[in-house]
């Protein structure tokens, strides 16, 4: 009996230490990353902070096993792989996607240090004629690959796409490790990933149906689980 006693006393303290919040997550959980196991390997994703509604929303779906068997449906190479629509577990082969998650919507949260590196994780969204405030989705998200710039390529950018001058600091990003720049500031970008970049450009590579098609992937890519996991 005093054994069991113990042991209820050190969860208790456990528990005490560690919080449960207001939506469901525990305090310990906002220093998590994020391990996604796809078919074609792992990736594990840092959570930014600057961006707190999009952080915890997505570590509270992972906890829930949302993510679980959803796939990539939206595939472009030298632009970003997109998912998490829950209707495409069961989808069958050429059934259109990109409509479905959770009925709710999540505040933009645009913040310029944050850009369109490649690899970062950023939310999907409907266009601004139905969404002025650029809302996100509530579980859509896409990884960037984008490509390399040169200035020439950034100047045009600029010019025709942003209408504003590109930091000096993001350009030398672009130029080296490139990305996707005409969507800064214009769709949250939440994190990055800090492990598993040659995932992206593996699942990026695949064939898909082509614009027409919704650019599904001719053979499923899946997320074969996705969990919350200590930081190394």
């Amino acid at each position: 009996m005093n054994r069991l006693l113990s042991a209820a006393a050190m969860l208790l303290v456990l528990a005490a230490c560690n919080p449960r919040l207001s939506n469901g997550l525990r305090v310990h959980d906002l220093q998590k990353d994020v391990e996604m196991v796809t078919d074609k390997g792992t990736i594990i994703i840092r959570l930014s902070d600057s961006t707190p509604i999009h952080r915890d929303n997505f570590l509270r779906l992972v906890q829930q096993k949302y993510y679980d068997g959803i796939l990539f449906h939206r595939v472009i190479k030298n632009f970003m792989i997109q998912g998490g629509d829950p209707d495409s577990k069961q989808a069958k082969a050429g059934q259109p996607l990109g409509e479905g998650g959770p009925n709710y919507t999540v505040p933009a949260e645009f913040r310029g240090s944050l850009f369109h590196k490649k690899g970062v994780i950023a939310a999907a969204r409907t266009g601004d004629d139905v969404n002025p405030l650029k809302a996100s989705s509530g579980s859509q998200f896409y990884l960037t690959q984008g490509k390399v710039f040169t200035e020439a390529g950034l100047d045009s950018v600029e010019k025709f796409r942003l209408k504003r001058k590109i930091p000096a600091a993001q350009r030398e990003v672009y130029k080296t490790l490139g990305g996707t720049p005409h969507l800064d500031l214009n769709y949250t970008v939440f994190g990055e990933v800090i492990s598993g970049l040659p995932v992206i450009d593996s699942i990026a590579a695949v064939p898909t149906s082509g614009g027409m098609g919704g650019d599904r992937p001719v053979k499923d890519v899946r997320i074969i689980k996705a969990r919350l996991v200590k930081r190394k």
